[in-house]
């Protein structure tokens, strides 16, 4: 399994915050990070909440949507509300196969482009 895989998973897996391993920080040591990356999971209307507020305050989060599938009301209108807020704080939004969301706030913009071959 690659890198990306194993941090994003692949289409169809279910991953829990169990899943992850915490990695001592080398990059940023003895400091506080200007942006997050959050790993959330959708569960219902409710949770979108922190997405928002998460969203709004500078951070990405990366939103597990296996519960859901793409063709489910539930999912158009909580896309629809995160797509408001990506486009309210001048951020972005795409998904990622029929799994993730991926939401960042302003000035970070997502590639459609996959790097290497």
């Amino acid at each position: 399994m690659g890198f990306m895989n194993k941090l994003l998973g692949e289409s169809g897996s279910s991953r829990r915050t169990e899943d992850y391993e915490e990695l001592d920080s080398v990059a940023v040591p003895e400091t506080e990070a200007d942006t997050q990356v959050h790993i959330a999971r959708i569960s219902d209307k409710q949770d979108v909440i922190d997405i928002k507020d998460t969203v709004y305050a500078g951070d990405i989060v990366i939103a597990d949507i296996t519960r859901h599938t793409t063709q489910d009301r539930t999912m158009e209108q909580i896309t629809d509300e995160l797509q408001q807020v990506a486009r309210g704080v001048g951020g972005d939004i795409v998904q990622k196969d029929e799994d993730q969301i991926i939401i960042t706030p302003r000035s970070v913009k997502i590639s459609r482009e996959k790097l290497g071959r």
